[in-house]
């Protein structure tokens, strides 16, 4: 197996951007979620309840701070567009605590899952897309590892799927149906929930081996 895609979203329920490589952090991949929304009164806002979100793009720009829409994230006109995209008072934030990831710092989907689930794979929001893995084979691998160089992975569980995946990421055009599908075909969950062991670098084509918890220690 081998390292597919590697995504990174620098704002939380934005559009993200497709790395070729990606620097581990404790918390996930160095720039995820760094900035979020939120309301008026100081509540997290995601793109469950304001679609309009993931119409705006994030990446890492120089000096290592977002950019929305190629634009400073704390810039005046980035400002305007949140709120009219999340609500009025609503506004961009440093998020610097684990707390800033609804389950895990990392999602790992897999090439097979993908192509079973017969929808765009950034519907489901990865960080890690694992080529070379046949079929709904992820779903024994809740509790294992990944090891990728000196990087270990750890599978905590399979993510249950919420609304976010109905929006089609280029047009926000909503179809429930995928969700019901998710629901119908894979009990509602798709993609694993994992977090860093050990930290390091990863690229797009490093080769991936899925091994048990005791076994990692052995190379």
């Amino acid at each position: 197996m081998w390292i597919a895609e590697l995504w990174r979203y620098p704002v939380k329920s934005m559009a993200g951007e497709r790395l070729e490589r990606a620097e581990r952090a404790a918390n996930g991949i160095a720039g995820d979620r760094v900035v979020l929304v939120r309301d008026a009164r100081g509540h997290i806002v995601t793109a469950r309840a304001r679609p309009r979100l993931l119409g705006h793009r994030a990446v890492i720009g120089p000096g290592r701070e977002p950019l929305v829409d190629g634009r400073p994230w704390d810039a005046p006109e980035v400002a305007g567009d949140v709120e009219a995209a999340a609500g009025v008072g609503s506004r961009l934030v440093r998020a610097d605590g684990p707390g800033r990831f609804d389950v895990a710092p990392l999602l790992v989907a897999t090439d097979g899952a993908i192509a079973a689930f017969g929808y765009d794979g950034r519907r489901l929001r990865p960080n890690l897309v694992v080529g070379g893995a046949a079929g709904l084979a992820e779903r024994a691998w809740e509790g294992r590892l990944l090891r990728a160089g000196a990087t270990i992975i750890a599978l905590h569980d399979l993510r249950q799927r919420c609304i976010m995946t109905t929006f089609d990421p280029d047009t926000l055009e909503q179809d429930n149906e995928i969700l019901l599908s998710i629901h119908r075909r894979f009990g509602g969950s798709l993609a694993l929930n994992a977090s860093v062991v050990s930290v390091g670098e990863l690229a797009v084509g490093d080769p991936i081996e899925l091994v048990e918890p005791g076994d990692a220690a052995q190379r």
